[in-house]
């Protein structure tokens, strides 16, 4: 095929896990997907499996100690988690992307709702971005997207969207993208839906709504489709769906920080909050920050840590080392990171009780962030169109071969990358 009868849709449905496999397996335009393509259920994440690591991982083909993003948002203790930063920006992002590969070659691109994507060299691009305190959120977009783009989305379906309401917001990213294939036709559209994982951070991970869930995936993807088959691409396209992590159900938040506060690790003077030693947590897992050089407050907060690990109810699974840590490729500055059991999560805050039961409260609750070797804890991937071997299953695979194989499919130079191109999976 000639570049310019090739394109890549990529759907990053946020938290489409294996446990969601069997129940979307059985919807028509998965199934169609599933039975048109290669497909598993064993896709395995990066650490922490955060949103914002792992799509950064998905468009560099790297793992977080490469590309440097460890974590959805840049470390800001005491910050109330409402007002923090994230990181919305490819400057974040350091190293090379195969959007950029893509368009260098001529290709064009757009991005919608992809993370970690505000001022990116995408040619039609509305990043996932939030304002935060006195922010305006249509302006931050409009200064960190393509302006005319979004603004004729914004005029068109604007009225769709409440806020960052599900189902509302994946319906106004879906007819976006519909619109932008119909009317660009994209040789790589980039986008993500976040209607399951919302739900399960809300509701947890099984239940009635789950399947509510999926079947509004279904007909979205089945709008998708559609629009490839009214813009004459369809038989030139490929799909790739795919489950960035799974979430697991808590009934306890445990707030380490609570403990080195009390061991006085973290302190108030003159009305402003300090530290010596801080957790920032991941969720089901946490990162130990030390101020430089503080070798003392290093040597305490592993002893508080250590205690609280032989104690049952802070749910520590393990503490692990740097050098364990480089066997997961994250970042050589972080020395330690406290994993959660399952049932547990982590939190920041210093001024709550250590340990909150949220059944016993009434709430139900789930997320992320675990160790990727967590037992079942996978995602699922497809990849369907013309040129996969059809019904065929790809096994295990990792979040960084997601880029080697777009650049595979649309045939552009991505070398010096961690993952792989699924070659095995395409036809000679």
């Amino acid at each position: 095929m000639k570049k310019n009868n090739k394109y890549v849709i990529v759907v990053s449905y946020d938290a489409f896990s294996k446990d969601n496999w069997e129940s979307a397996a059985s919807k028509p335009n998965l199934a169609k997907l599933i039975e048109r393509g290669a497909s598993t259920n064993l896709m395995k994440s990066v650490y922490p499996t955060l949103t914002y690591v792992i799509h950064s991982s998905y468009v560099t083909g790297v793992y977080p100690d490469r590309h440097g993003v460890f974590h959805n948002n840049p470390f800001q203790p005491f910050v109330p988690e409402n007002d923090q930063k994230w990181h919305w920006f490819r400057s974040d992002i350091q190293a090379p992307t195969v959007y950029e590969a893509a368009g260098s070659k001529g290709l064009t691109t757009a991005g919608l709702l992809w993370p970690v994507s505000g001022k990116a060299d995408i040619h039609f691009n509305i990043p996932e971005i939030k304002a935060i305190k006195n922010e305006n959120q249509a302006l931050k977009i409009l200064k960190s997207g393509s302006k005319l783009f979004t603004m004729q989305m914004e005029l068109k379906y604007g009225k769709v969207r409440q806020g960052i309401q599900q189902p509302y917001l994946d319906d106004f990213t879906t007819l976006c993208a519909v619109d932008t294939i119909k009317k660009k036709k994209p040789n790589l559209l980039l986008m993500h839906l976040i209607d399951l994982d919302d739900t399960k951070h809300l509701y947890g991970t099984k239940g009635p709504h789950i399947e509510e869930i999926i079947e509004r995936m279904d007909r979205r993807i089945g709008d998708l489709i559609q629009a490839t088959i009214d813009a004459d691409i369809y038989e030139e396209t490929t799909f790739i769906i795919v489950g960035d992590h799974s979430q697991l159900d808590v009934q306890y938040k445990v707030y380490l920080n609570r403990i080195l506060y009390e061991e006085g690790l973290i302190y108030e003077e003159n009305g402003n909050w300090h530290w010596r030693a801080y957790v920032q947590s991941a969720g089901g897992a946490a990162y130990l920050h030390v101020q430089p050089g503080d070798v003392e407050a290093e040597k305490i907060a592993l002893t508080i840590l250590q205690d609280a690990a032989r104690n049952e109810a802070y749910g520590i699974e393990a503490i692990l080392s740097a050098e364990e840590l480089q066997e997961f490729h994250v970042a050589s500055k972080f020395r330690y990171m406290i994993e959660a059991k399952e049932g547990y999560a982590f939190e920041d805050d210093h001024l709550q009780e250590a340990v909150v039961d949220l059944h016993a409260l009434g709430e139900k609750y789930a997320t992320h962030g675990y160790s990727p070797d967590k037992a079942d804890y996978t995602s699922n991937l497809i990849i369907s169109g013309n040129g996969v071997k059809a019904g065929s299953t790809i096994g295990e695979a990792c979040v960084v071969d997601i880029g080697p194989t777009i650049a595979h499919i649309l045939d552009v130079d991505f070398a010096n990358t961690d993952g792989r191109a699924l070659t095995e999976i395409f036809k000679r």
